[in-house]
């Protein structure tokens, strides 16, 4: 049985589709391979997340003042929590 308008395509890795949507997966599990367990690394990402979404700004979203106010709101913030005077 020959498929005739079937094309192959020969470019290196086109046909890889499932390989490639695996790849963000494993760059994460790259990142946790360093942690000795689990629960180590579930706590280490349970106070990043907390920590990253305060300074996590999306920078195209905002005007530049907007952002700067932002980022020190932030930081004053982060200040308090890590009792750091100013």
């Amino acid at each position: 049985m020959k498929l005739s308008r079937a094309g192959h395509v020969q470019r290196k890795r086109a046909n890889n589709r499932a390989e490639s949507s695996h790849v963000p997966v494993r760059r994460r599990e790259r990142k946790l391979q360093g942690f000795k367990s689990a629960g180590s690394a579930q706590r280490f990402l349970s106070m990043h997340a907390a920590t990253y979404n305060v300074f996590m700004v999306p920078r195209h979203l905002v005007s530049a003042p907007t952002y700067r106010l932002f980022r020190a709101e932030a930081f004053a913030m982060w200040r308090s929590a890590a009792g750091v005077a100013a």
